[in-house]
């Protein structure tokens, strides 16, 4: 994986954001499992990719100390040959003053080279540092972003549980209340109070005909009267 594909993942799935996908989602716990799987996934590729970014600095900056070691060392011997020379010259062996002279000019060459290949790998350290520590920055983001992503989970699925529960007791609540003796007993007694009335009813107009039969017989006796009251008028006359 290149380190430029490593670092724009990291940077994508950093900067992600999980309330605006959650309240896109049609079902958030499976979208948070989900998210929490990828989440664990894209962490451990990620510190895969970067434990292997790191390594290849450490392997740059030791190749660097090393080139900085060498052109210390070769700057050392170039230092001695040449020291050596002028003794050689001075005891007016000037064979061996040249050799030496030759060889501390070997050691700088050499002492040029190895400097040059550190101020060389210089700018890819740099460059390999900047990756490195934004890398570093993104994994702990998204380390952030997995704790957010299960702490969230867990609220919603207490929620959820909390909610069903409440709705289960509402469901027998409700039951008990249609399953409630009282509201029978209501009925009946509303049904004896009908039969009350009716049978008061009844008594009512029993009472009304009964009035009306003594008013009949009151009216037949009065005729009687008359009649027997003309007749004595006739009996005298």
């Amino acid at each position: 994986m290149a380190k430029q594909t490593i670092l724009g993942r990291v940077a994508q799935l950093a900067r992600a954001n999980v309330h605006a996908l959650l309240d896109q989602a049609e079902d958030p716990q499976k979208m948070l499992d989900q998210l929490i799987r990828d989440y664990t996934e894209s962490i451990r590729e990620a510190e895969q990719a970067v434990a292997t970014t790191i390594g290849d600095l450490r392997l740059q900056e030791e190749d660097h100390r090393e080139d900085l070691e060498a052109a210390a060392e070769w700057g050392a011997k170039a230092l001695a040959a040449s020291k050596k020379a002028d003794v050689l010259r001075a005891d007016g062996n000037a064979a061996e003053a040249d050799r030496f002279d030759g060889l501390a000019k070997v050691a700088l060459g050499r002492q040029l080279r190895s400097e040059q290949e550190a101020r060389d790998a210089e700018p890819s350290i740099a460059a390999q540092t900047d990756v490195v520590g934004r890398l570093k920055d993104g994994l702990d983001t998204m380390r952030i972003k997995l704790t957010e992503l299960r702490s969230k989970r867990d609220q919603l699925v207490a929620r959820a549980k909390s909610a069903q529960a409440r709705n289960r007791m509402l469901d027998a609540a409700r039951s008990v209340d249609v399953l409630d003796p009282t509201s029978e007993l209501s009925r009946f007694e509303e049904k004896v109070r009908r039969e009350e009335a009716r049978a008061l009813g009844r008594e009512e107009l029993a009472a009304s005909s009964l009035d009306a039969q003594f008013e009949q017989l009151d009216s037949l006796s009065d005729t009687a009267e008359v009649e027997a009251r003309l007749a004595a008028l006739k009996a005298t006359t």
